[in-house]
């Protein structure tokens, strides 16, 4: 016998698809946690743009003791992913807008406790302290070799300098670097990078889970800045132009070992709302 809305023979789960900078995510309000977020076939469906409802992720907010709500992301592919700065915006827009959190809330992630605060349209991510650095070495995958950065800004993120960013083929070299051996076992989210300005800069991101190039991707814009700064190549506030076209703003406070202070403002926005099915 079905057992109400979240049964397991039938249920109907209510959802908003939102984007931050072209970043799309389904979000749902799980705080009874009876989304069924460990059957990947589905969400590998429900993601799917031709056949699903077409998303770069899941998020689900879950309850939390330690913050005011924990976000949970699935990867379209269903894997879990620890952190997603764009989808974080979104979360916390939503949150506060259904009386979730107030307009300065603190989130648990996989990567940590994240603040944040609604800024009219905007909204502004405390980063997590971004960790495992490594700067300037030598990579060589399918025929291309050059020079590297890498820094965990909640996830994994490798960063190259590109001159020509228009001629990238992002799927091919994006792919190789994402599951090359120097990021072993989990791999890494991959960007490339031009310097257009002393506070400013263009992306491309390959991302992991997605397996694709995305529209944007928040902890990479942030990965990139970062980056950057530290090569003296900008100077923070940086400005970072999207491929959908967006602009995030990432601001920190550079240090002898990294840096600290990481903030992340952008847009996050609704699309629709809606309703689908899950049978068992």
């Amino acid at each position: 016998m079905c057992r109400g809305l979240f049964s397991l023979c039938a249920m109907t789960i209510a959802f908003w698809k939102m984007h931050g900078a072209g970043n799309d995510f389904i979000l749902v309000d799980d705080r009874r946690t009876e989304f069924p977020a460990s059957d990947a076939g589905w969400i590998r469906r429900l993601c799917a743009r031709n056949t699903g409802v077409g998303s770069e992720g899941v998020i689900l907010i879950w309850p939390s003791t330690v913050a005011h709500f924990q976000m949970r992301f699935l990867n379209p592919d269903g894997s879990v992913g620890e952190m997603c700065g764009n989808g974080a915006r979104c979360v916390a827009r939503l949150a506060y807008d259904q009386g979730i959190a107030p307009p300065q809330m603190l989130i648990e992630t996989g990567a940590g406790l994240v603040r944040a605060e609604i800024v009219d349209d905007l909204v502004r991510l405390f980063m997590t302290p971004p960790v495992a650095w490594r700067m300037s070495f030598p990579l060589e995958v399918c025929g291309w070799t050059g020079t590297c950065h890498s820094v965990n800004t909640g996830v994994p993120h490798a960063v190259i300098e590109m001159d020509a960013l228009a001629s990238v083929n992002i799927h091919e070299l994006g792919r190789a670097i994402r599951y090359h051996p120097a990021f072993a076992p989990r791999g890494t989210n991959v960007n490339f990078m031009t310097v257009t300005g002393p506070g400013a800069l263009r992306l491309r991101t390959y991302e992991r889970g997605v397996e694709a190039e995305t529209p944007a991707c928040g902890t990479g814009s942030v990965a990139c800045a970062l980056v950057a700064g530290r090569l003296g190549k900008v100077t923070p506030p940086v400005q970072v132009a999207c491929a959908h076209g967006d602009i995030l703003v990432v601001d920190f406070r550079l240090k002898d070992d990294g840096a600290e202070d990481v903030t992340l403002i952008g847009p996050a926005v609704y699309i629709f709302e809606g309703q689908i099915k899950y049978r068992s």
